[in-house]
């Protein structure tokens, strides 16, 4: 068994304690942002939904002790290891390109309606 693999699986446990974290944010914001600060995709992102004049919640990874545990808890929900990682109305939207795209096409301004 490589270590490589083993570091990037996460313990049921940590899991269990992710989602109770994470699961909540996804519910009960329209539009949850988790982002780094430092991270330009990211800016971009919540500069593209403030342009739209949406109302959204971040959680910046780098700014809260458990950031590598919830992007991992992303990562196993979503297949995106990257930030951003955005969600509207519970549905995984992807990164910043993905949510460019999609404003681009009108589909972020109908799936917030």
């Amino acid at each position: 068994m490589g270590s490589m693999n083993s570091s990037l699986k996460m313990s049921p446990q940590s899991i269990q304690d992710m989602k109770a974290i994470v699961d909540p944010k996804i519910d009960q914001n329209k539009v949850m942002v988790f982002s780094k600060s430092y991270c330009p995709y990211c800016s971009s992102a919540k500069s593209a939904l403030k342009d739209l004049g949406v109302d959204f919640s971040v959680v910046e990874l780098d700014q809260v002790n458990n950031g590598s545990d919830i992007q991992s808890y992303l990562y196993e929900i979503t297949g995106q290891r990257t930030v951003p990682n955005i969600f509207i109305k519970k549905a995984h939207v992807g990164g910043c390109d993905d949510l460019l795209r999609k404003i681009r096409s009108g589909e972020i301004q109908k799936m917030l309606e």
